[in-house]
């Protein structure tokens, strides 16, 4: 829950919407890839922003593009406060297999920010991305603020990567505080009321 405001008043497990807490996961991890023993947790996200990328399968076509593309500008991502954290509902296991086979062989070897398992589809279906019938998520992509705060949510089709590119520019732009306009910049002024 949330005031109107996006201060948090309260934590809890119900749909994700922006403006609101987002919704508080515990989830094996690849954060220590050789002993698949480390949870995480969005409370290992407090004081930074959080970029949340949900993607349906390892193992796939489109999706090793999107998770290599945000490894190789996590640099920039982390320069500017941000985390990112993969997640699918296949298991640590395939992760860490996944992370372990080369690029050139339909792998995401080098990938350098951990991947979560969300076997049961718990989290996928509290952001409402949920495939039931073939228990895997739609590409969504959020933006938790250090806060806590869900600020952006953007959903595609199983078919359609996603743009470095424009979550760099709306995380700039959720960083000012201000209005952005459309099409604004990193650079550009807020808009003036």
């Amino acid at each position: 829950m949330s005031t109107a405001t996006g201060k948090a008043t309260e934590n809890t497990t119900t749909m994700a919407k922006v403006g609101q807490m987002a919704p508080d996961f515990n989830m094996p991890s690849t954060k220590n890839i050789e002993t698949l023993a480390e949870n995480v947790k969005l409370s290992d996200y407090k004081g930074k922003w959080l970029i949340l990328l949900f993607y349906p399968l390892d193992f796939t076509f489109v999706c090793p593009t999107e998770l290599i593309h945000f490894s190789d500008r996590l640099d920039e991502l982390n320069g500017i406060g941000a985390e990112v954290l993969g997640v699918s509902t296949d298991s640590v296991h395939s992760h860490r297999a996944w992370l372990k086979t080369p690029q050139d062989q339909n792998g995401i070897e080098g990938v350098t920010y951990p991947i979560a398992s969300d076997v049961g589809g718990k989290l996928s279906r509290a952001y409402n991305i949920l495939v039931e019938e073939a228990n895997i998520a739609l590409r969504g992509l959020y933006i938790i603020n250090p806060e806590g705060v869900l600020q952006y949510a953007v959903v595609h089709d199983l078919n359609i990567g996603r743009s470095v590119d424009e979550v760099l520019r709306v995380l700039q732009g959720l960083q000012t505080g201000g209005l952005c306009s459309a099409d604004w910049t990193p650079g550009q002024e807020n808009l003036k009321v």
